[in-house]
């Protein structure tokens, strides 16, 4: 082979190989590009004011109109939750003022001399009236949950307090049904939202005490490597093993106890709560034996 042929071969061969920099620049280029639209767009400061199309690849372009795109929706979703709350704060505030005139006046008519049909008319009015207070709480409470309205604060702690207080919480109530209350004390910890979970666990026993005509209603908790078990257990009616995978659905309530009071929201508040802090609900029953209600919290 002859110079020129060598010389026309290494000139190729140079070409190619500067095609392929080239390339290898540009594609460089797009993807720092890329990495820059994903960190602004993790920040929530990306925008396309400095969008130039002459300088960006077809890749970089239909990648900046799906972060314009994802922006814009969350800037519209951020200002749907504002408006829920702004509605859930006016519903509260409408609605617990005639509520509590309705229950004071009905208080103040229970202290009057009344005829037995009246007096039991004013008895009807006055509970349904804390029915329907209770009622509008507990949605009030649910719906800040589920729009991340309300924000859980888990911390790493004793659950004996927290066990305590359920059980003072219900003591008079357990004693006015003729019931038992029994308490194991532990040394477990977890992490969890103090109030939040009394909250849950408040529903629970609240259902248990409900359900429960003759008996004991205990409550415990067992310390494993990853989580805590607190065991909620009750001598009551028991649930069917058909209905034990809807109970914690929203507003269900089973054609057995439609004659008790409730709404059928205590458990699925119970059972968010939980989940939110990472935890979770397990139910086991036998009818006519009892419930036992597991909460598992994470260590």
């Amino acid at each position: 082979m002859n110079k020129t042929g060598i010389v026309i071969i290494l000139l190729c061969f140079l070409a190619a190989a500067a095609v392929v920099l080239w390339n290898r620049r540009k594609v460089r280029k797009t993807m720092e590009e890329i990495e820059r639209m994903l960190d602004a767009a993790m920040t929530g400061s990306f925008s396309e004011t400095n969008f130039n199309e002459r300088r960006l690849s077809a890749l970089e372009t239909k990648f900046a109109h799906y972060l314009s795109a994802a922006e814009t929706s969350s800037r519209n979703v951020a200002q749907e939750k504002d408006r829920i709350k702004t509605l859930i704060a006016d519903i509260s505030h409408q609605t617990k003022t005639p509520i509590a005139n309705l229950l004071l006046y009905s208080e103040l008519l229970m202290e009057e001399t009344l005829p037995v049909s009246a007096k039991a008319n004013v008895e009807a009015l006055y509970n349904q009236s804390e029915k329907l207070r209770f009622l509008i709480d507990s949605l009030i409470k649910l719906s800040r949950l589920e729009n991340g309205i309300i924000s859980l604060s888990p911390q790493r702690s004793a659950l004996q307090p927290l066990l305590q207080g359920i059980a003072e919480q219900y003591a008079a109530k357990v004693s006015e049904k003729g019931l038992s209350l029994q308490l194991q004390d532990t040394d477990a910890f977890a992490v969890f939202d103090f109030k939040w979970t009394a909250e849950a666990l408040a529903n629970i026993v609240d259902n248990a005490i409900k359900y429960t005509e003759h008996g004991t209603i205990r409550i415990s908790a067992v310390s494993y490597e990853m989580f805590a078990r607190i065991d909620i257990s009750d001598t009551g009616s028991g649930i069917p093993e058909s209905e034990q995978a809807k109970i914690f659905a929203r507003f269900y309530r089973s054609n057995s106890v439609q004659k008790q009071e409730g709404v059928g929201i205590g458990l699925y508040l119970a059972r968010q709560i939980i989940s939110g802090e990472g935890g979770y609900i397990k139910v086991a029953s036998v009818p006519g034996k009892g419930s036992t209600f597991s909460i598992f919290l994470p260590k």
